[in-house]
């Protein structure tokens, strides 16, 4: 009996254990928004998109595959209808050129957007309160699809009347063929 209980004991204190480690891991994911660390030091840039798509605060901002930050905020900008997204860049990548283009990227086939800075070749560099001004927006997987099925039915709209009189040719052609080798 006493064995029973501490098992039990152990079994549940186990439990536990799992679900503070899930409720850690959580916080600690990009799209979460919540992180237990303080405020990082760096510089904010901003850059402005058609589209984010899914992009969220928290999300890493990373150059040649190395992240060099990270999305601090997302607000829409009424006067020229974009998304501006401010980056903060972690002070140690202080010599990022200013005319550098950011584009929103996706971490494999499924997984969440981030921000893909692409380096250019000017002699000064962004700082504090810069503004990329080259961007490229979110692709939507769903805007992709649904213009991949438009051109499907439009190709086969306008090859039906197409392979209808190739057909008809084909089969007089083919007719005559048969008729000259009677």
């Amino acid at each position: 009996m006493r064995a029973n209980r501490t098992l039990e004991i152990g079994t549940g204190f186990f439990v536990l254990l799992g679900f503070a480690a899930l409720a850690f891991l959580t916080t600690q994911l990009p799209s979460s928004g919540l992180k237990l660390n303080g405020p990082k030091a760096g510089y904010r840039v901003t850059a402005k998109f058609d589209n984010v798509g899914d992009l969220r605060p928290g999300a890493p901002v990373s150059m040649a595959g190395v992240t060099i930050g990270e999305v601090e905020g997302i607000r829409f900008d009424p006067a020229d209808y974009k998304a501006a997204v401010t980056m903060r860049i972690d002070k140690q990548y202080s010599q990022i050129p200013d005319d550098s283009d950011a584009s929103i990227q996706t971490q494999g086939l499924l997984g969440g957007k981030y921000v893909g800075i692409g380096p250019g070749g000017s002699d000064t560099y962004l700082k504090d309160g810069s503004t990329i001004t080259f961007t490229q927006s979110a692709i939507v997987l769903e805007s992709l699809v649904n213009k991949f099925f438009a051109n499907m039915a439009s190709s086969d709209r306008g090859g039906s009347s197409g392979e209808g009189s190739s057909d008809g040719a084909q089969e007089s052609g083919g007719d005559a063929g048969k008729e000259k080798q009677k």
